[in-house]
């Protein structure tokens, strides 16, 4: 064992709780600024609903999976409690912090690295609000932060799963642990949200490629000086040679991918008819991706960081600077990580990572027209170890240099302001879903005013599904409205009253004191209200508006935007 790994075991002891540490922060600050019982939003009724306790079931459409349906199985099969299903989810959350950043530790092996990667990723206010919701994009990130760790091979330790793992003579049991790890993270990942996994996987097994391929056309005789195969002790002060990715990692990543892609491929024949059918209805509800050449999506991602949750549409809206400043930091750090590792002799311990991270977020900032914080989560997990790197690089320089007492307390500062500014976004985006969310409640009490009880069938512009869901009511979706005729109501903002409702005498009725203003509810006449549905054969009036009236669970929610 080197000098370099036998010194990073008294470290890398340390970093485990300094990690600990911050993940229980992580979780603790959660649970305090977003208030545990914050009712579920539209995605987590989706995910939720496929319990009973949290029923009547809503549509499953073709782009959601089955993954986080199964994460909130152990408390949503048994109970219908939203506190204690968000506190169990903010533990998961801290608990996939820690083990998303556990491999690094070894892959760094640098004192005080890793947990503050995991403090930077953590920090983020969208981080801290997704802790304890059902929504799958934390856990991917550190499904793929974890795979990557374990493909970044320790510094000079042929004793180290990942050394191991390349093809270095070392114990079986701890090659077999690393690729367990690798498959066993990427099938999580995939599994919840296989889109964003298969390209950092795509990156990852080009590298494996390329370093093979090196590898073997490599000659002894072009052996570096002091090099492992030239027989000579290496230079005082060289950094150790890192090993390269060995075939077993690569072979191990497919091997989780298609083990996570899996369900979704037995689901996507059973209910869509095919593969290929299921990933066409999904990129028709999500609106298609095509490449933009410009950088107007750049700008909605930047601009979201301020909010909304969901930016759909995104037109006209302007970058909140003070909310986005921290991005310009991320191209700096992560230059400077990048030189930390070429200087150590370890440029795949940053270029990975990047090039992982770069994989993830190309589609969403290029090729879809809409935005969202949560999307780049697994870009800022990967950029996460390589900023740290940046960070304890340029603390070294400035020890080196003796500008410490100059740039401590600029870089404390900045944390300072950071974290600050952090919190205040957490809590007053928490504060705005709260009472966004309570408006579902009020047009439900408007509803139920109205003779609107269960069962029944809603229909609407914008929010039918958690509305109807919050009512007991079934949303007009997949394609069902015709067998089930005219829907019980309307809910309707910033839309006329169709005409084939004005025809029948349906009314309109506003819903009260609601945080979003315009919403209305639009019920028969109450001769009519409880009414058989009409026949299968019988159509809708012609007057109907699809603008003002649309069915199916992601169209209705693309118009939607609540802040």
């Amino acid at each position: 064992m080197s000098t370099t790994a036998r010194n990073a075991e008294p470290t890398g002891c340390r970093d485990r709780w300094w990690l600990a540490g911050v993940c229980g922060v992580f979780g603790a600050l959660s649970l305090a600024v977003v208030h545990p019982g914050l009712p579920l939003g539209w995605d987590e009724l989706v995910y939720a609903s496929r319990f009973a306790p949290y029923g009547p079931e809503t549509p499953f459409s073709a782009p959601r999976t089955r993954g986080v349906p199964l994460l909130i199985a152990p408390v949503a099969a048994i109970g219908h409690s939203v506190p204690l299903l968000r506190c169990y989810l903010t533990f998961a959350a801290a608990l996939a912090l820690y083990l998303g950043f556990l491999p690094w530790l070894r892959a760094v092996a640098r004192r005080g690295v890793v947990p503050l990667a995991a403090a930077l990723y953590s920090s983020v206010w969208f981080a801290l609000f997704y802790a304890g919701a059902a929504m799958p994009n934390h856990y991917v990130a550190m499904g793929l932060t974890a795979a990557l760790g374990c493909c970044v091979p320790a510094p000079g330790d042929t004793s180290s799963p990942a050394a191991a793992a390349a093809a270095v003579p070392g114990p079986v049991r701890a090659r077999v642990r690393t690729w367990g790890a690798v498959a066993a993270a990427l099938a999580a990942a995939t599994l919840i949200r296989p889109n964003d996994t298969v390209w950092p996987v795509a990156v990852l097994l080009g590298a494996a490629l390329w370093a093979h391929l090196r590898q073997s056309r490599r000659k002894p005789e072009r052996t570096e000086p002091g090099g492992p195969e030239s027989g000579r002790p290496p230079r005082p002060g060289a950094p150790a040679p890192a090993p390269p990715l060995a075939p077993g990692v690569a072979l191990a990543a497919t091997a989780g991918v298609l083990l996570g892609l899996l369900p979704w491929a037995v689901e996507a024949r059973l209910r869509f008819g095919g593969v290929l059918e299921r990933v066409r209805a999904a990129g028709d509800i999500q609106g298609g991706m095509h490449l933009h050449l410009s950088l107007d999506t750049v700008f909605r991602h930047a601009a979201a960081l301020d909010g909304p949750l969901l930016c759909r549409p995104c037109e006209g809206v302007t970058v909140g600077w003070a909310s986005a400043g921290w991005w310009l930091l991320i191209p700096p750090l992560v230059a400077l990580g990048i030189g930390a590792a070429r200087r150590e002799g370890r440029t795949a311990l940053a270029v990975l990572p990047t090039a992982a991270a770069a994989a993830v977020a190309v589609p969403y900032l290029f090729f879809m027209d809409y935005a969202a914080p949560r999307f780049l989560l697994p870009t800022y997990a990967l950029l996460a170890p390589v900023a740290a790197l940046g960070v304890c690089g340029a603390l070294r320089w400035a020890r080196a240099t003796r500008k410490l007492r100059l740039l401590a307390p600029l870089g404390a500062t900045a944390a300072l302001l950071h974290i600050g500014f952090q919190l205040h976004q957490l809590d007053l985006h928490s504060g705005i879903q709260a009472a966004a969310r309570q408006d579902w409640q009020r047009m439900e009490h408007v509803l139920r005013a109205h003779g609107v009880r269960p069962p029944c069938v809603l229909d609407g512009n914008r929010a039918t599904i958690p509305v109807a869901h919050t009512a007991g009511c079934r949303p007009a979706a997949g394609g069902r409205p015709a067998a089930e005729g005219r829907p019980h109501a309307l809910v309707l903002r910033g839309a006329p009253l169709p005409a084939w409702a004005a025809r029948a005498d349906w009314r309109l009725h506003p819903v009260p004191h609601t945080y979003n203003p315009g919403w209305r509810v639009a019920v028969p006449p109450p001769t009519v209200l409880g009414a058989p549905p009409r026949p299968s054969g019988d159509r809708r009036p012609e007057g109907r508006s699809p603008d003002s009236v649309r069915s199916g669970e992601d169209a209705a929610r693309g118009r939607a935007r609540t802040r």
